[in-house]
């Protein structure tokens, strides 16, 4: 687990299917720690969460990352959070539903992206200097470098699913992290645009 970005610390799985990594979250905050889509931790992470402080929330940003969520809620007594439309989809313990425009634990503001993947998709704006965005599905970081969407296949309708992540330029933001593939730590927005221009 390493720390990303000042009070944001990240650790990975590989995916040998995919060809990246799952990434989790943890989000230093003062109305309790914050980790988002969490894939297993080694040992040796799960020490270090305790060393800066367990997570007493969970968010999941969508019905395809809930990943360890349930091993963790239980682990740390945390509380889960998930999109409205998605928390019937999952068998993880929601204890909170949310929606577009909802502020967070953590500082975080939700980001409804239509169309997507999950009828739940969700983005989620760490407000900050300068403010995060930090992605599940919505765009992947893969080839690094570049934010794209996964397979066509995985979506009703690929155009609206292109479409839909023009809501993420209705916010400002400097890094994007994703919890798919490579984060991109400057240039995040100008990375969107030139996805959607593609």
């Amino acid at each position: 687990m390493k720390e990303i970005l000042k009070g944001i610390y990240t650790w990975g799985r590989f995916s040998e299917l995919k060809g990246f990594d799952f990434n989790g979250w943890l989000i230093l905050s003062g109305d309790g720690n914050v980790m988002v889509d969490p894939p297993l931790m080694t040992p040796e992470e799960e020490a270090q969460i305790a060393q800066v402080g367990a997570p007493a929330h969970i968010v999941v940003t969508n019905r395809d990352h809930d990943r360890e969520a349930a091993r963790y809620r239980d682990l740390y007594g945390a509380q889960t959070w998930m999109h409205e439309s998605d928390a019937p989809l999952v068998e993880l313990k929601v204890d909170h539903a949310f929606r577009h425009g909802d502020r967070l634990p953590g500082g975080m503001e939700v980001i409804h992206v239509p169309d997507n993947k999950s009828p739940g998709e969700s983005a989620l704006l760490l407000h900050r200097e300068p403010n995060v965005l930090i992605l599940g599905d919505a765009l992947i970081g893969h080839p690094p470098g570049a934010l794209t969407l996964l397979p066509p296949d995985k979506y009703a309708d690929i155009q609206k699913a292109r479409e839909g992540i023009r809501v993420l330029l209705n916010s400002d933001f400097g890094p994007v992290l994703t919890s798919d593939g490579a984060s991109l730590l400057e240039g995040g927005r100008r990375a969107i645009e030139a996805f959607l221009k593609r």
